[in-house]
């Protein structure tokens, strides 16, 4: 690096605005692929997990711990035990969040030679929450259950509840159409229908839906993305996964000699974005990177990470023309920076550096330099642009959170089929072929470890 690039925080404009800009570079990956796969091939992201969550990535070892940032590809399944909860995100922003004792398969994902996504989802036991946005032109979005068949055409906001004797669906905003060996049922916003699975699945419409205990959370959750995705531009993103938590924690800058990078608050001078996380084997890929940042996804699937004197790393979003990739490119690393290398052999998580375990969220949080968001819930603390200077300045900020993030957070007894807790197998996770921890480098063995198979809920 020449003395001449060196440039010091302050020289730096930062830019509240950039949406527009956004629009035009990540515009781009609609018409992208990804750029080791075929081009029906899609990734979706597990952008949140709380407790206890399991995937099935078909690589013969069954139901495993989930970890944050996964990729979701065809084929796959996500199960959350009594005490799970999770979120999947869509290139549209779309979501789809599953409560305790829940289990979704991914039974259809690709991208069609137009442009286009389609997407079919199988709830095969619990309850399920689905934020449509109906951003995406062309796209075909399926959500099924038991045998009835939702395909919303407009932006939709709704919850389904697969019990053993019958499933409930509730609207909160928009409306859809349902489709089941009964009929087309049409259902508006703020009304609910009941299918009776043991008579044919016939129907009853309710003008009123009755509250759920995880409604808190979704409503929560759903407020966070349309607070953090709608800055600057985003009605003009057409490729927005990701997005809300960019905006949420961290900021954008035009660094002299490097143009427009994005940072993470909290970074810190010696902070490296590849300290932590995992390589996840997946059939057909090979190894990934896995970031457990709660905005470790689009950073690590597209752009290039780029080490700027006086001013740390920074992602460099690009014009995103490659595709989504594994493992991200790094320019201008420090000397002794060991670059992220994935496995040449077996199909075994490997860890490198700290893993993270989420909880509920305090009332007071502890933020430290050179931690970069993690341990920072979602939505969790306001102004964190402020809180960033106060860190950069001292080193450390003592913080409140809000009540709403900590009221969605709070655990509730899980139900299952029937409404009661269910036993969801036991023992712990399956680690798969392995579990290897490889403390702050990527490379070098560290410790193994195989723990007993555990089945996700199993379907009704």
């Amino acid at each position: 690096m020449r003395q001449g690039n060196r440039v010091s925080r302050r020289q730096f404009m930062w830019n509240r605005s950039l949406g527009t800009w956004l629009a035009l570079v990540v515009g781009l990956a609609l018409t992208v692929i990804p750029a080791f796969a075929e081009s029906h091939v899609r990734i979706v992201r597990l952008s949140e997990v709380q407790g206890t969550v399991a995937v099935d990535r078909g690589t013969g070892q069954g139901f495993e711990k989930a970890s944050l940032n996964m990729p979701m590809v065809e084929g796959m399944k996500l199960a959350a035990k009594a005490d799970g909860r999770a979120e999947v995100e869509f290139e549209d922003g779309s979501t789809v969040r599953i409560a305790p004792d829940t289990r979704i398969d991914f039974s259809h994902l690709s991208l069609e030679d137009s442009g286009a996504h389609v997407s079919i989802l199988t709830l095969m036991q619990g309850m399920a929450y689905v934020d449509y946005t109906a951003k995406g032109k062309g796209d075909a979005f399926t959500f099924q259950f038991n045998d009835e068949k939702v395909r919303p055409e407009q932006a939709v906001h709704f919850r389904v509840h697969l019990q053993e004797a019958n499933a409930i669906l509730a609207v909160f905003n928009g409306e859809l159409k349902v489709d089941g060996p009964s009929g087309q049922v049409e259902v508006s916003k703020n009304k609910s229908v009941i299918f009776d699975l043991a008579n044919q699945n016939k129907y009853t419409l309710a003008k009123n839906i009755d509250e759920m205990p995880f409604d808190a959370w979704d409503k929560q959750q759903t407020k966070y993305q349309q607070a953090y995705a709608s800055r600057g531009s985003a009605n003009n993103y057409p490729y927005t996964y990701g997005v809300s938590d960019l905006n949420y924690y961290g900021n954008y800058a035009n660094v002299p000699g490097y143009g427009m990078m994005w940072q993470p608050y909290f970074a810190g001078a010696g902070w490296s974005p590849f300290a932590d996380g995992s390589w996840m084997f997946y059939p057909g890929f090979g190894y990934t990177w896995v970031s457990p940042y709660p905005w470790g996804w689009m950073p690590y699937r597209y752009g290039s990470w780029a080490f700027v004197p006086g001013f740390g790393w920074g992602w460099q979003p690009g014009a995103f023309a490659g595709g989504w990739h594994p493992v991200v490119p790094v320019t201008n690393a420090p000397q002794r920076f060991k670059p992220p290398v994935p496995p040449t052999a077996g199909t075994a998580t490997v860890t490198v550096g700290h893993p993270v375990l989420a909880g509920n969220v305090p009332s007071k949080l502890v933020v430290q330099n050179g931690t970069a968001g993690l341990g920072v819930p979602r939505g969790a603390v306001h102004n964190l642009d402020k809180i960033s200077h106060q860190v950069q300045q001292n080193g450390s900020a003592t913080v409140h959170t809000s009540t709403a993030a900590r009221t969605s957070s709070m655990g509730s007894p899980g139900f299952g089929a029937s409404g009661q807790n269910m036993n969801t197998g036991a023992g712990h996770m399956n680690t798969g072929a392995g579990h290897v921890s490889t403390g702050h480098t990527s490379t070098g063995a560290g410790h193994v470890s195989s723990g007993g198979h555990t089945s996700a809920p199993s379907h009704r």
